[in-house]
């Protein structure tokens, strides 16, 4: 997901995807985007099991991270793993350099491990406005490059390549779905990049987010950001394109670009949806009772099959996401990192019906840290001249997003702020003692300082689980700097700086 690029995206009445996916999935079937920019991940065999647990038979991984890969290895879910933006240049320039990534990140795993990989996702969102055709030239030649390393290795037959790309890569002008084209500084690269993945038997992925439109828009009308629920009347702002009326931002929007797609003569390739969700936290649009009613729609029409008035069935859909992740970029805005179906730590944030009306469940086996945080000391004063400092530092090196204006904890006091604060640099820092210490403003307490809606988190300990049956490698994920290990190393430096900063 790239940052508020994402906002430029979304058509304003009319924003979402749908594929031509010809065959029929089980209806209980669901995938998933498994990111990993987590300080304390949840064990990979956990994540696996929380996925089976539920209904999972697709995973979708940004980066080819090894924990992730081996946990999914004879696992029975398909992968669809991601090549990132920053290695198209170099995979686009060598046919060489583009064979050992297949051969590193797909054949070691296909072959040694087992994993079901599906998909090669060639970049992510590459041609996005914002990015002012920084990845254009290089993306076609990086997915033809790869098509070629998949052939050499043998598994072309198994593995086809994808580019996920936002919705701004297509428009109506007048806000019809019928009207969809291509954006016209693209429109030749499009036709050639699909007529391309079409030939090779690949799929065409576009990611939809109709939150970005309601939270980019304050006019944009909220009811048509959902799904409607049955019965219901149709949102005002439903658009009417000749027989068809459009109830949904999702509809609108996919079939927006299967219009464009037709136009150009291209109707006949798969299209799936491989990013759309609702974060909980971080914005004042972003929280559990409207992801529930975003995602409840949205898992009940791909339970149903029902796709889109261009495309009745529905396609494979890649919900994201499936776990928070606190380490992630909040450039696009602090609920980034809060779009998972789960929390953190595999727990439900809300109730979600599946087939048959049954109920998701929680992950398994998880063990946490100790029961004790880090807080504010009750003869500390909140107007103590090192605080401001002190906290700064501890959000720098852990997760604050939810104590924004609208967020789960922006209700909290002064002094709760400031040990919300504390305990989040605590917790990341694996509840070391020396991370309690702020100048003799804080102390250790093994009394639970949640309150309301704001959560006081106790940190997964990485190093302990119960299911030992496919524990995944300690290795780095490679050229990371929000791997656990390499943040690690930073954490100590936080530690070292923050000793300075407040004179401990």
């Amino acid at each position: 997901m790239a940052a508020a690029l994402r906002a430029l995206a979304v058509l304003l009445w009319v924003a979402v995807a749908y594929p031509v996916v010809f065959r029929a999935r089980p209806v209980q079937a669901l995938a998933a985007n498994w990111g990993t920019r987590a300080l304390h991940p949840l064990p990979g065999d956990i994540t696996v099991r929380l996925l089976r647990d539920n209904g999972f038979d697709k995973v979708k991984l940004f980066e080819a991270d090894p924990n992730a890969l081996r946990a999914l290895g004879h696992s029975g879910i398909q992968v669809m793993l991601g090549l990132p933006n920053e290695l198209l240049a170099s995979v686009a320039a060598s046919v060489n350099a583009a064979e050992q990534w297949v051969v590193q990140n797909v054949s070691t795993y296909v072959s040694k491990y087992g994993v079901d990989i599906r998909y090669v996702a060639v970049g992510n969102e590459p041609f996005l406005k914002s990015y002012k055709g920084k990845f254009e030239a290089a993306t076609l030649p990086a997915v033809q490059n790869v098509q070629a390393a998949l052939v050499k290795a043998g598994l072309a037959r198994q593995v086809h390549v994808t580019v996920p790309l936002n919705a701004d890569v297509y428009e109506s002008g007048d806000g019809r779905p019928s009207s969809g084209d291509f954006r016209p500084d693209i429109a030749g690269l499009m036709v050639s990049l699909v007529r391309f993945i079409l030939d090779n038997g690949g799929v065409l992925t576009i990611n939809i987010y109709p939150f970005l439109s309601l939270d980019a828009d304050p006019n944009f009308p909220v009811d048509y950001a959902y799904f409607p629920s049955p019965g219901a009347p149709p949102s005002q702002a439903s658009v009417q394109d000749g027989s068809v009326l459009y109830t949904n931002v999702f509809d609108a929007n996919y079939d927006t670009l299967i219009a464009a797609l037709e136009k150009h003569g291209l109707g006949a390739i798969p299209v799936v949806v491989g990013e759309i969700g609702w974060p909980t936290d971080g914005d004042k649009n972003a929280n559990v009772a409207n992801a529930q009613r975003f995602n409840q729609g949205l898992f009940s029409r791909i339970v149903a099959g029902k796709g889109t008035p261009r495309r009745p069935r529905m396609p494979d859909v890649y919900v994201f996401a499936l776990l928070d992740e606190d380490n992630k970029s909040v450039d696009p805005g602090n609920f980034e990192r809060h779009w998972g179906v789960f929390n953190y730590d595999g727990s439900p944030k809300y109730p979600l019906r599946l087939a048959n009306g049954r109920s998701i469940v929680p992950a398994k086996g998880v063990r946490y840290l100790s029961k004790q945080w880090c807080v504010l000391r009750p003869d500390a004063s909140a107007t103590d001249p090192a605080i401001a400092g002190a906290v700064g530092y501890a959000c720098e090196y852990s997760d604050c997003t939810s104590l924004g204006a609208g967020s789960s904890c922006g209700n909290l006091d002064a002094r709760a702020n400031v040990s919300y604060a504390f305990n989040q640099f605590f917790q990341a820092a694996n509840q070391q003692k020396a991370a309690c210490k702020f100048n003799n403003l804080s102390v250790i307490t093994t009394t639970d300082p949640s309150q309301g809606t704001c959560r006081f988190e106790i940190m997964i300990d990485t190093g302990h689980h119960e299911l030992t049956g496919k524990s995944p490698s300690a290795a780095p994920r490679v050229a990371l700097a929000s791997s656990s290990s390499s943040w690690s190393a930073v954490l100590l430096l936080g530690l070292v700086g923050l000793t300075t900063l407040v004179g401990w």
